[in-house]
């Protein structure tokens, strides 16, 4: 089904009419009932499902990594998100009553979730498939049409998106996939959409923020991580240096939830550190079923990563596993050896920016607070770890880590579970998506008041005489206690 992915790319000129398209189908979309949508959406789930494997090789055709990265990190996500929707999607939306104070008594107070309208949906390479489909679900079950406009670095994943959005039998104009480079989204943000939902860089997504505010279009934006893990003394070292590897090292490093900076306790750095190295060493590079470690998508980001390393070699830093830049063999695959680069310091490029490649800088600490300190000199502050035996002492280190997520002895996790909000806060982004928060911020939150309707005036009303004392009376009476 997906062999021939030939959808030509977007011209700019279409983009006002995909608008129009995407209005008029927003126009039929939001008056479906909850579980109509559900009908869509899993249809989608079983397509996928179907159609697993093909899947698969078109992710890792498209971007290079391992197949089991493919099917774990991008379409079980994906499928697992669709049944949490299918489970939990309707109570997060459904109208909420809340408390009416005592000067509206015999009223009733609804919050209520109506759909924001047109909603374009940016995505990236890393994830192409994940990070474009989690937030186009999110935003077409609250009922807006989307516009998703997928990363052209990886084009026939994109492509088989559109086949799969086709097939699925959504009503017209209710998904429509652009495709094309960093002009076409910027021309897809020109035509005002109801809110934007952008994943990516750190650049792009100011860039967009930018636009955004001229318009007062609201957003969210998944920006860029450079996450740290705390290793105490008292950590189960094993789990925490394989752990290491695998937060830092798959998908080539190039997750915005990455492992990119390592603070472990002085006392246990020498242990910790060989053994991270001794895990390293077992790692299988290729792209067959049994890999471990793909290839990096890009060129453009390979380059990234050699200057973060040169530089940090250039300044004293050590190699303890993988090659000096100088000796990487690209000429069969964008295939970087996984490094491990000790002697490091926090003012190294390798330390201060995000690397998005296969690199495990580890640097000691002479105790917690020094790690929770460097931990937080940073611009970024989207995922972190704390690794320690003692669970009462890692939830108070991870309370004093500025993230939007954190984890307690385990990596990444976070995003895989759909129940909770994630996102970023400082220049990892703005705003949450999933749990009840990701459906919802796809919508206008509305205040609803009923009045029965059946008394002629209230209290408050006009005429005003005599109401003075009797308001200041009820003021006392209720709000001037002790307590």
């Amino acid at each position: 089904m997906f062999h021939d992915l030939t959808q030509p790319d977007t011209r700019l000129e279409e983009c006002e009419e995909i608008y129009q398209q995407a209005k008029a189908g927003f126009a039929v979309w939001r008056r479906l009932a909850f579980q109509e949508r559900i009908g869509y959406l899993r249809t989608l789930r079983r397509l996928i499902v179907t159609n697993l494997d093909q899947l698969v090789g078109v992710i890792c055709g498209d971007t290079g990594k391992v197949p089991v990265e493919a099917v774990t990190a991008d379409l079980l996500t994906v499928v697992d998100f669709l049944k949490y929707v299918e489970k939990s999607g309707e109570k997060a939306l459904k109208p909420r009553r809340v408390p009416t104070p005592l000067l509206l008594f015999g009223k009733k107070s609804y919050v209520e979730y109506r759909p924001r309208g047109v909603v374009l949906v940016i995505s990236p390479w890393n994830y192409p498939f994940q990070l474009a489909l989690i937030p186009m679900i999110s935003a077409l079950f609250a009922g807006n049409a989307v516009i998703l406009k997928p990363s052209e670095v990886t084009p026939k994943v994109g492509r088989a998106i559109a086949k799969l959005c086709h097939l699925s039998g959504f009503p017209p104009g209710v998904v429509q996939v652009a495709l094309g480079d960093g002009r076409l989204g910027a021309e897809l943000v020109q035509q005002h959409p109801d809110y934007i939902f952008f994943t990516g860089s750190v650049r792009t997504g100011k860039l967009i923020q930018e636009e955004a505010a001229k318009r007062l279009i609201p957003t969210t934006l998944e920006l860029g991580g450079k996450d740290p893990m705390i290793v105490c003394a008292d950590a189960n070292l094993k789990r925490a240096a394989k752990a290491a590897v695998w937060g830092g090292l798959t998908n080539s490093g190039q997750v915005c939830m990455a492992v990119e900076r390592i603070y472990v306790e002085q006392t246990v750095y020498e242990q910790f550190t060989d053994l991270v190295v001794r895990e390293v060493g077992k790692l299988k590079q290729g792209q067959d079923q049994d890999s471990d470690l793909g290839a990096m998508t890009s060129r453009q980001q390979v380059e990234i990563v050699r200057a973060q390393v040169e530089d940090a070699l250039e300044q004293g830093a050590v190699l303890l596993a993988g090659k000096h830049p100088a000796e990487w063999d690209l000429s069969e695959g964008l295939f970087i050896p996984p490094m491990v680069l000790v002697n490091v310091t926090q003012k190294m490029r390798i330390m201060r920016e995000e690397t998005f490649g296969p690199v495990l800088p580890i640097i000691p600490c002479e105790d917690v607070e020094q790690a929770v300190q460097l931990a937080n000199d940073s611009n970024f502050g989207l995922n972190a770890s704390v690794w320690s035996r003692d669970l009462g002492k890692a939830r108070a280190v991870a309370r004093e880590l500025v993230a939007g997520n954190t984890a307690i002895n385990d990596v990444i996790v976070n995003v895989a579970n759909p129940h909770l909000p994630f996102g970023g806060v400082k220049d990892s982004g703005l705003g949450r998506y999933h749990g009840a928060v990701g459906f919802q911020t796809f919508c206008h939150q509305v205040s609803v008041i009923v009045d029965k309707g059946r008394r002629t005036k209230e209290i408050n009303w006009y005429p005003y005489q005599g109401k003075y004392r009797l308001f200041t009376r009820l003021i006392r009476l209720l709000y001037q206690t002790k307590s």
